[in-house]
């Protein structure tokens, strides 16, 4: 197996661990009331809600600049259904069944998104500007690396929120997802 192939692979491989992952989180903040989803429990987005909808933002964010890459990803032209956040702190979703329906049609985008990289699009340079306008240059594979990397961190302080309310969080580890496969 190649660089590349090894990279694509991993790429849908994130892919089908950020739904599975997402469903099992949200699945499991189901058991909070409204008013606990939106509580401000100290945590950088202050609550399970925020650091749900901040991951929305991130994605979104992201697969827009993605979409400027390359015209052949068909999957991220569906983001014009999509509300177009101005910060990272943003609550595109007021309600929780809205983020949720969201967050499975964004992560069936994803999962389409990441089969569509071809080794050319990832070995290529990425020009794009962050939400305060700062240009970057960046390799584009290491950007998507850096998209599901992203969606992982605040997973893991969303576990950190549930597990305070006494939740049991479910493993969130890639490995148990190889394990169902």
């Amino acid at each position: 197996m190649t660089g590349f192939e090894k990279m694509y692979s991993d790429f849908k491989l994130l892919a089908q661990y950020n739904t599975w992952m997402n469903a099992q989180l949200y699945e499991c903040a189901e058991q909070l009331s409204d008013a606990q989803l939106k509580e401000n429990r100290g945590a950088f987005f202050k609550s399970v809600f925020a650091t749900f909808n901040h991951i929305v933002v991130g994605d979104l964010a992201w697969l827009r600049r993605f979409a400027k890459h390359s015209q052949t990803y068909e999957s991220l032209q569906q983001l014009d259904q999509f509300p177009v956040p101005k910060a990272l702190t943003s609550i595109p979703y007021d309600s929780w069944s809205d983020l949720k329906a969201a967050r499975q049609k964004l992560d069936a985008i994803i999962e389409e998104f990441a089969g569509d990289i071809t080794a050319t699009q990832a070995e290529n340079a990425l020009t794009y500007a962050n939400m305060k306008g700062i240009p970057a240059t960046k390799n584009f594979g290491d950007l998507v690396l850096h998209f599901f990397n992203h969606q992982t961190h605040h997973r893991g302080q969303i576990t950190t929120l549930l597990t305070q309310f006494g939740l049991e969080t479910p493993d969130t580890d890639l490995l148990f997802l190889c394990q169902d496969a």
